[in-house]
């Protein structure tokens, strides 16, 4: 147990760059608190003692703003940065070194049984408000932008954004998990389509004009000659 606490606070050091002592730790990161409790939770919930996991789980989301499931399974060194909002469902299961940021949820997508939330695997990365949601699999070194909707399996060494998300970088060069603005912007892309087909429309109007000009003798377009 003290090497599972000793390993979760040394993910704070890792992953946080504003943490300073061990001491500030353990008694100001709510992230570190839900997922102790959590653990606690978890024991008595694998011993089927249901209620006293969730009158513990429910306890530690008022005090920390996490809603971490008794029955959720979780690896070792997870890090949650700030926390609040973070929604973990009774089915999900989080594999070693992962980074949840606030507003994170990852959850179901119906009243079906039996698996119904997401797994995840190994190093990977899930920023700000991104909502995974169903029973699939997110691979190995994944990372998911801010406010993405992840519906569908995200392969290994894969980087998806977007509503609905799609995989926009597999296999490529690493970013730093920690820059989110490295993270591929779908909505800039689109502007910066938008801005060069306007620049192209601008072209063929001047075209346009130039031989309108030419073929009334130097007039410009919509103005009548002198007499």
């Amino acid at each position: 147990m003290f090497r599972t606490m000793k390993s979760d606070i040394q993910a704070v050091f890792d992953n946080d760059p504003a943490a300073r002592s061990v001491f500030e730790v353990v008694l100001t990161y709510s992230g570190l608190h839900a997922i102790w409790a959590h653990r606690v939770a978890h024991w008595f919930y694998v011993r089927r003692w249901f209620m006293i996991a969730r009158i513990i789980s429910q306890f530690s989301r008022f005090m920390t703003g996490v809603e971490i499931h008794p029955g959720a399974r979780i690896g070792q060194r997870l890090f949650i940065d700030h926390g609040m909002g973070v929604v973990i469902g009774e089915t999900c299961e989080i594999g070693d070194d992962v980074l949840l940021f606030q507003g994170v949820t990852l959850g179901g997508t119906g009243k079906e049984s039996g698996k119904r939330h997401p797994t995840i695997g190994n190093h990977v990365v899930i920023s700000s408000g991104a909502k995974v949601l169903g029973s699939f699999t997110v691979g190995d070194n994944s990372k998911i932008g801010a406010n993405a909707i992840v519906l569908s399996e995200v392969p290994p060494n894969s980087t998806v954004v977007g509503l609905k998300a799609r995989v926009v970088k597999r296999d490529g060069v690493s970013l730093n998990k920690l820059d989110h603005d490295k993270l591929p912007d779908p909505l800039i892309d689109l502007f910066q389509q938008m801005e060069t087909r306007i620049q192209e429309l601008k072209h063929e109007v001047e075209q346009l004009k130039t031989e309108m000009r030419n073929q009334n003798g130097g007039v410009q377009p919509y103005e009548s000659k002198s007499v």
